[in-house]
């Protein structure tokens, strides 16, 4: 019943466009920019776009909300923890969002931002709008929270069936993943995906979406608690980590990624 479609944005950005292929309704998630949604909905003219659902408020997910909600009176669904232009519903932890005819439920992952929201929906094929918590094989920049809270966020992420689909909102899953493989260089999953995705990315690609199972086995940020990689990360910082201590491994992790 839903299809979710990348439309590209700047140099790395993806705007997911959810369509409910029933009643030619549809939602886009994060448009930084207008161009491409109006560009789209030009080309599909018997479609509707219904709702603009925002992760965070960062301008290269919110700067194309005014114009999209003038042009088409969509509502605008944002995070109530922040200040998202044009909002419509203001969604908390754990509030339901009904939404093209079925229900998404608002997670609250604080880290990159204080009232991170990411949407999950349990159906037949689950899957997560992750924003810029999780990534393809990395996770956001600390600005406004704490690596404590980004790791908790990441945790209760990585909680969702393991065959959910990840659709987060950059193309980042190269670079993340040569990071990944300097962090675990006798990882021969990461190595696999690494080749994967070169692949990929040689023909322009895109490299989403991802799925839990995949990030527990090749994300980093997932694996807090892998002999190697503590070790690797201890090497790097030049002193001992204990994997017993998640947050620390984590928070020296974030800090080798911010600097590689």
């Amino acid at each position: 019943m839903l299809n979710l479609t990348p439309l590209k944005a700047f140099n790395d950005n993806y705007i997911w466009l959810i369509q409910n292929t029933q009643t030619f309704q549809c939602a886009v998630v994060d448009p930084g920019d207008a161009a491409p949604v109006l560009k789209w909905l030009a080309e599909n003219p018997h479609w509707q776009l219904t709702d603009i659902l925002i992760t965070h408020h960062h301008k290269d997910h919110t700067g194309g909300v005014s114009a999209l909600k003038q042009h088409s009176l969509a509502r605008v669904v944002g995070p109530a923890l922040e200040n998202i232009p044009a909002c419509d519903l203001a969604v908390q932890d754990n509030q339901t969002v009904e939404l093209l005819g079925t229900e998404f439920t608002a997670m609250l992952v604080p880290g990159h931002t204080k009232g991170h929201i990411a949407y999950y929906w349990a159906g037949e094929q689950p899957f997560v709008l992750s924003g810029d918590t999780l990534f393809a094989a990395g996770c956001g920049r600390l600005f406004e929270g704490t690596a404590a809270q980004m790791y908790d966020s990441l945790q209760r992420l990585a909680q969702l069936p393991d065959h959910t689909l990840v659709y987060c909102t950059h193309e980042y899953t190269l670079s993340n993943l040569k990071f990944a493989a300097a962090v675990e260089p006798t990882n021969a999953l990461i190595q696999q995906r690494l080749q994967q995705v070169i692949e990929l990315r040689k023909q322009d690609l895109n490299t989403l979406p991802s799925n839990l199972a995949v990030e527990k086995e090749t994300n980093p940020f997932l694996r807090c608690n892998s002999s190697e990689l503590v070790q690797q990360v201890s090497s790097h910082l030049q002193k001992t980590l204990d994997k017993q201590d998640p947050i620390a491994v984590f928070t020296a992790l974030r800090a080798w990624k911010d600097n590689f």
